[in-house]
């Protein structure tokens, strides 16, 4: 990454997108940041330019709702006029809602899909035309663990997920002759308000059996110092529950021993996390 690059990100209003935003700009980068929920962002822009973190010709600050194809080359077309290129785009923007498939409606269904995998298709897509034709760019596209093996209680996060994985596999190696690099990053549980949202539904369980939860900054530690240095096509964070993840998912069989398990050592994590916060 050099000492000043245009980088893009999505979902920049709270959790891994604000705090990768916030650690672009401390770095000198130019970022343009972007979320569905404008004012809430702007607020956000306005600490960082009193702290004197943003500053106008460094820092962007735009609504910009992940599933418009179009507002998407829009964006990304101001972007260029302005600064004649764009370098990283973080497709960070996500959604969930636990739940029972059976108990969840069709607008659940088109929410996961849309937000997380048609938005970062949709934001590949845009910026790989970019790319391409300036023959270099990185695209980082975050996914999950449950991007690796499918987790009961959040069976539309995980679809929409292994759609992100897939997709961003296929890509990195269409872009890659192209010279643009795509990498997948699929983390365990992180402190940030989609975290949060999961304490208080059963079905949820399953993401508090992590041994330890990240926070934001050790996620933005990881993408700055090792992703955007070695452009690496998928990242498992931690890589021991990722490898275990892996597994359930070579042998999905052996879910059925393993999920009564973590389930029962997710409630137990799940029930201090609600008692830590009453």
């Amino acid at each position: 990454m050099n000492q000043a690059d245009v980088v893009m990100l999505t979902g920049c209003a709270s959790g891994i997108g604000r705090q990768l935003a916030e650690a672009l700009i401390a770095r000198g980068h130019v970022v343009i940041a972007t979320d569905i929920d404008l004012e809430k962002l702007q607020e956000q822009a306005r600490r960082w330019s009193e702290t004197s973190l943003g500053s106008s010709d460094r820092m962007w600050v735009r609504r910009l709702d992940v599933r418009d194809g179009a507002a998407w080359e829009e964006l990304l077309a101001d972007v260029v006029a302005a600064f004649g290129r764009i370098d990283v785009l973080m497709n960070v923007a996500g959604y969930i809602q636990p739940g029972w498939i059976h108990e969840l409606d069709a607008e659940e269904v088109h929410r996961h899909l849309d937000i997380n995998a048609k938005g970062a298709i949709l934001g590949t897509q845009a910026a790989a035309r970019v790319m391409v034709e300036q023959r270099r760019g990185h695209i980082i596209n975050f996914a999950s663990m449950a991007a690796l093996a499918p987790i009961p209680g959040l069976a539309l996060y995980s679809a929409s997920k292994y759609a992100v994985r897939a997709f961003s596999l296929a890509a990195a190696e269409e872009l890659r002759p192209h010279g643009v690099f795509v990498t997948v990053i699929c983390p365990d549980a992180v402190r940030t308000p989609m975290f949060e949202r999961q304490k208080e539904f059963e079905e949820a369980a399953l993401t508090f059996s992590a041994p330890r939860v990240f926070t934001v900054e050790e996620i933005s530690d990881i993408v700055l110092n090792r992703v955007l240095r070695r452009r690496p096509r998928e990242v498992f964070i931690p890589r021991r529950r990722g490898w275990l993840a892996r597994f359930v998912d070579l042998f999905p069989s052996a879910a059925s021993l393993l999920v009564p398990i973590f389930r029962w050592r997710g409630r137990a994590r799940q029930a201090r996390w609600r008692d830590d916060e009453s």
